[in-house]
């Protein structure tokens, strides 16, 4: 029963394809549009050909008439055997003589019917009297028929007309018409189908590939659709899209990996010391003193660390709506809380414009872990840390570039190329407190704000370390004063 459903299902998929309603919808408007026409075109043709024939026999009758009444004339003169008859006989048109008792004198070929109004008018005095007779059957066409008479009860002339060749004629073109509009449906459905396929191809490759994505859970699909046009940002979007999906997926995979890693550590260290919190009271004072510090100092570095992968976290997926901020006003806040925190003396220097659009939370959370990285290097305080925010222009667009510099004891060459890793701390840091995510945020934030960060050696010894916002700059190893 399921696979009859799944069958029925890939069936009606198959019905309300975009394909199929492309090529049927085609098809319909195209056959819409070819009966209008047709019948247009055959109505208007009709109606010509008819038009003609009726100006064409309206105007020999009225012929007729004017030679009568002019001359005084006779049944012989329309005799077809008279010398110098000169009624003018078109294209299926019959002319049939009565005499003056309304008799046939000179019979058409083939020969009218003759009414009791044929009969009057050939008596008739009054030359270019007119009896009008219409869709008269003779034989096995059909024929207009006019009678005329020749004044003072001489006779008459019966002019006739066969339209039943017209009226098959226009039958004739009415079939070819029906004909040549069913062909331009069927040609108008192959085309629309060719059309669709064409159309909808890349479509399909789209919808397979969503379906392998949603079957598979694998984001690194490559989308293989071409062209510029519509079909072409679309696919090249949802490229893009499992590309960022993707890389989004590794980074919550490598944080997860990387943030077990550097739990274990701490976890076990209080594993440890709270199994000696049994025999604490078999412990003299001074190992108690130690042992409760080092409790202390690990609950703080292993809440620093769940807060810094909180941060990290957070600032992968910070929904803080951009604005524009002043780097200069978030720099001298920043200050003014790292005094507090440090008691350090830190110096703030800032040239240019140093406006920019970014989200405030970030772009603070970024700077504060600059200072804080360098205050914790610094150890020995002689001098103090600077911040310099200055605006400078980088790929043609203004940008702002914000810096740290410590005299600490500087970044190793080896090591400045890993500075801003998750959890890398260089050989001489692993002594001192932290998780190696400060600076990770770091470029987390700059990346997200188009800029990126950098790290290098001060002239005289100490750090360099800082990023750059707006510029869409690449890793820059040289200070701009």
């Amino acid at each position: 029963m399921g696979r009859l459903g799944r069958l029925s299902a890939t069936r009606r998929a198959h019905l309300v394809s975009l394909r199929t309603t492309f090529a049927v919808s085609f098809a319909a408007v195209t056959a819409a549009v070819t009966i209008v026409v047709g019948i247009l075109s055959y109505s208007a043709a009709a109606r010509l050909v008819r038009v003609d024939q009726q100006s064409v026999f309206d105007e020999v009758v009225q012929d007729l008439r004017d030679e009568v009444r002019q001359h005084r004339m006779g049944p012989d003169d329309f005799s077809s055997s008279a010398p110098g008859h000169d009624l003018v006989r078109p294209a299926r048109t019959d002319v049939q003589v009565l005499g003056p008792d309304g008799g046939v004198v000179d019979p058409g070929r083939p020969g009218l019917p003759v009414t009791v109004d044929d009969r009057r008018i050939a008596t008739d005095p009054n030359a270019g009297r007119l009896a009008r007779h219409k869709d008269v059957d003779v034989g096995s066409d059909v024929y207009r028929v006019a009678t005329v008479s020749l004044g003072g009860g001489r006779g008459a002339v019966q002019v006739a007309q066969e339209f039943s060749d017209t009226e098959d004629l226009l039958r004739a073109l009415q079939q070819r018409t029906l004909v040549l509009m069913i062909a331009v449906v069927i040609g108008a459905g192959l085309v629309g189908w060719w059309l669709a396929r064409r159309i909808t191809r890349r479509l399909i490759i789209l919808a397979s590939a969503a379906e392998d994505v949603a079957r598979t859970r694998r984001l690194g699909i490559q989308v293989p659709v071409t062209g510029y046009d519509e079909v072409g940002r679309l696919g090249r979007a949802f490229d893009h899209m499992l590309g960022r999906l993707a890389q989004s997926e590794e980074d919550q995979r490598r944080l997860v990996q990387d943030a077990g890693h550097e739990l274990r550590t701490p976890l076990t260290s209080l594993r440890t010391n709270i199994s000696l919190l049994r025999r604490i009271d078999e412990l003299p004072p001074a190992t108690r003193e130690d042992l409760v510090a080092d409790l202390t100092q690990e609950a703080r570095e292993l809440t620093d660390l769940v807060n810094e992968l909180v941060d990290l976290a957070a600032g992968q997926s910070d929904t803080e709506p951009s604005q524009r901020v002043d780097l200069a006003d978030i720099a001298e806040d920043v200050l003014g809380l790292a005094r507090r925190r440090t008691g350090r003396e830190i110096m703030l220097r800032t040239s240019g414009d140093t406006t920019t659009e970014g989200r405030p939370a970030m772009l603070t959370r970024a700077v504060s872990n600059l200072v804080e990285n360098a205050a914790k290097f610094d150890r020995e305080g002689g001098l103090p840390i600077e911040i310099v925010v200055t605006g400078v222009a980088l790929s043609g667009r203004g940008a702002v570039r914000v810096e740290v510099l410590d005299r600490g004891p500087g970044i190793e060459e080896t090591d400045l190329d890993r500075v801003f890793d998750r959890f890398y701390r260089a050989a001489d840091a692993r002594s001192l407190p932290g998780s190696g995510l400060g600076l990770s945020i770091v470029r987390e934030v700059a990346l997200a704000h188009g800029g990126a960060p950098f790290a290098f050696r001060r002239d005289g010894g100490g750090s360099v370390i800082g990023f750059t916002v707006g510029g869409g700059s690449a890793e820059d190893p040289h200070r701009v004063a």
